[in-house]
């Protein structure tokens, strides 16, 4: 996170928290930031998206460690927590069974939006949406991309469970 960047503050202040889950008010996030919230974030919640390309504030509360989580517009506050760090990962032989929060956890891990994590497998957004949701689960031959991309990005997924 830059320095003098309009949310740097909102970074630092993640960044030193030891909690795994903290929900903070608007006001509270206001006196962090030293200035207003802008209305979108009081009225939309696409403001609040983890989304890593071109959202500084995003980038502010992901680059700390944390993934918003939960958005209450009428009380106006937010739930940041980390991201799960360990997952129990099963193996068919040599093949790893990818499932949906490890899936939405490599997502993360790239700071990348479901439409670029896609483009990159050469799938369909709507799929990784369905992986990640637990709707369809990844082909064998797909789970050893993901294996693939997961190495290259320096992705480690936890303890394994041999099935």
């Amino acid at each position: 996170m830059k320095t003098g960047s309009k949310y740097c503050r909102l970074f630092e202040s993640l960044q030193s928290r030891e909690e795994d889950e903290l929900t903070l008010s608007f006001a509270e996030i206001e006196a962090i930031l030293e200035a207003p919230l802008p209305p979108s974030a009081r009225e939309t919640r696409g403001w609040w998206s983890n989304r890593g390309g071109g959202s500084i504030q995003a980038m502010a509360w992901m680059e700390a460690g944390y993934h918003a989580v939960g958005l209450d517009l009428e009380r106006k506050q937010v739930t940041f927590r980390k991201p799960i760090r360990r997952y129990g990962v099963r193996r068919v032989g040599d093949i790893v069974l990818w499932t949906g929060d490890m899936i939405k956890g490599l997502r993360a891990h790239m700071n990348m939006m479901q439409s670029e994590f896609a483009a990159e497998l050469g799938v369909r957004q709507q799929t990784v949406s369905e992986w990640e949701r637990g709707t369809y689960e990844p082909r064998r031959a797909m789970s050893k991309l993901l294996t693939m991309v997961a190495e290259d990005a320096g992705f480690h997924y936890g303890e394994e469970n041999q099935d």
